[in-house]
């Protein structure tokens, strides 16, 4: 009897050791309650909940503790892993470009083709990546890293996985988790930036009707885009190639399979894989350092560089403009890469002051334009940089 004891608890001792409550850190607990905190934000707010729960859960698998030791291989960095290979799609840089496919397949370039102006907008709220990343050279980041987190500033997830993965791996668990998390939270941090610099007389500016934009505009936009800015930025080859592609699927009319299974059930397959793999990148011994901090810092810094250089660019440009051709300044916040998001915030916004003043086709034109900037911004950054 007593053998069969001693034997027992030897066995439950051991037992102990392998649960994840003997090797559970304060680290851990504090992650997953992060994570647990996303999966709120997302249910009870509704801020991008097909974003942050995938992220959340994944949070919550890459947290929960075990023993390194044992070889389980369980865990997102252990190789071989099942976590570890789906991983990949995000270290390999291939989800991101899947994710443009998608993006490309679903968007509608109409109102940046019938006013181009508006692409000025999209490019001058990617001041906020180049800000961000002279800041955080300042704090010490060597330049690429710093080019990691300044992509943060575009507000376009895919592009900052992609372009982390390639400059600086080992943040990329944060880069990703500040760029999604701020995009979530566009609702919240766009308006005040918005109201802070416009005055009354600039909300109410009514722009003029966009024009119809034919067939054949639709169709040779993304080719001429492609050309365009592959030739100048050849190295943002993988995310521009793969968005103007998608857009021709939608755009050609006779590819109407493709379009819908690239921005259904592909798009959606992907953003599983990959909200759930950059969540689970989070485990604590990774995540909770000094510089997951600084970033979160620099991403909240840069995304209000973005939106507050898009309000001020158009406010600067209707002094060049004649009256009746002038921009609404609330659509400069729209020059981030949240789409549909940030074009929604200008029609809200505009529709506290003008209940008449709808602004959000005239919004998708720099939005749309800020999905195009961000990725050659990301292209420029990896052309100089790697």
């Amino acid at each position: 009897m007593g053998e069969f004891i001693t034997f027992l608890g030897n066995n439950l001792a051991d037992f102990w050791t392998y649960t994840g409550f003997a090797n559970a850190t304060a680290g851990h607990v504090a992650m997953l309650l992060i994570g647990l905190f996303f999966i709120y934000l997302a249910v009870a707010k509704e801020f991008e909940p097909m974003l942050l729960i995938p992220i959340g859960f994944g949070i919550l698998i890459g947290n929960i503790p075990f023993n390194m030791e044992a070889g389980l291989k369980v865990g997102i960095y252990e190789e071989g892993s099942v976590l570890n290979i789906l991983y990949q799609g995000v270290t390999s840089g291939w989800y991101p470009p899947l994710i443009f496919l998608g993006i490309g397949a679903m968007t509608d370039f109409s109102a940046l083709i019938s006013n181009p102006k508006l692409m000025l907008v999209g490019a001058a709220a990617q001041f906020g990546i180049f800000g961000a990343y002279m800041i955080a050279l300042g704090l010490g980041f060597d330049p690429m890293q710093a080019g990691a987190i300044g992509i943060i500033g575009g507000a376009d997830g895919p592009t900052a996985i992609f372009l982390s993965s390639k400059l600086a791996p080992n943040l990329m668990g944060a880069i990703a988790v500040s760029a999604y998390s701020y995009m979530a939270l566009v609702p919240v941090i766009q308006p005040p930036i918005m109201r802070l610099l416009t005055n009354k007389h600039e909300r109410l500016i009514r722009m003029k009707p966009p024009r119809v934009v034919s067939h054949t505009e639709k169709v040779m936009f993304p080719i001429i885009g492609l050309l365009l800015t592959t030739f100048l930025v050849p190295s943002g080859l993988p995310l521009l190639g793969m968005l103007f592609f998608g857009n021709l699927l939608k755009e050609s009319g006779v590819t109407r399979r493709l379009a819908n299974t690239a921005s259904g059930p592909l798009i959606d397959t992907i953003t599983i894989l990959l909200g759930l793999t950059v969540g689970a990148s989070t485990q604590a011994s990774e995540f909770l350092t000094l510089d997951s901090i600084l970033i979160f810092f620099l991403g909240a810094l840069s995304f209000v560089i973005a939106t507050a250089s898009g309000v001020i660019f158009v406010k600067i440009f209707n002094l060049f403009l004649k009256k009746g051709n002038k921009i609404n300044p609330l659509i400069g916040n729209a020059g981030v890469s949240a789409v549909p998001d940030s074009a929604r915030i200008s029609q809200v916004v505009g529709l506290e002051y003008d209940p008449t003043n709808y602004l959000l086709m005239h919004a998708m034109g720099p939005n749309v334009a800020g999905v195009i900037g961000s990725a050659v911004a990301a292209g420029i950054l990896l052309g100089f940089l790697l």
